[in-house]
């Protein structure tokens, strides 16, 4: 059973960047990216990172016991397209054996988030078995890493190539 941790990118085609924790890993991987923050940072947000520093982050992520995927729409809607993706993470989790979900807090969304994850759990027959919920990144550093997930995969070249996608 794993945690799901869900940044979104809005840049070219809307997509989901899902990291995969084992709850016993979660104490380990949060003091790991704790460690990364430099004085006076209160998260890692990769897009305000310089590049050394992404190869850096990039680099003790690949270490951790993660693992990362991305789900994609390629709906004009923003709306529709945050729909379609957490539609298809939740066909996911059957296969990838989830049990909680953690979606980077999004005001703007999280009604609209929480009536399609539970029509999609409803239809998948989970939904008495996933948790879900909104959480600020600067509250739960797992969410660190679906962020850095989504900048790389939408930045390419040497970038996507550093990731290790499931």
């Amino acid at each position: 059973m794993f945690v799901a941790f869900v940044d979104e990118s809005k840049a070219r085609n809307y997509l989901l960047a899902v990291t995969l924790i084992h709850p016993r890993d979660l104490p380990k991987v949060r003091t790991a990216l704790m460690q990364l923050r430099k004085p006076g940072q209160r998260r890692i947000h990769f897009s305000k990172e310089n590049d050394r520093r992404r190869r850096h982050v990039l680099s003790v992520i690949n270490s951790l016991p993660v693992m990362s995927f991305v789900v994609q729409s390629d709906k004009d809607n923003e709306g529709q397209a945050r729909a379609e993706c957490l539609e298809k993470l939740i066909f996911q989790a059957v296969q990838r054996k989830l049990h909680r979900i953690v979606i980077e807090r999004d005001y703007s969304f999280e009604k609209a988030d929480l009536r399609v994850l539970r029509s999609a759990l409803n239809v998948a027959g989970l939904d008495t078995h996933i948790e879900y919920a909104h959480e600020n990144p600067q509250e739960e550093p797992a969410l660190w890493i679906p962020d850095a997930v989504a900048w790389s995969f939408v930045k390419g070249g040497e970038w996507k190539t550093r990731l290790n996608l499931t």
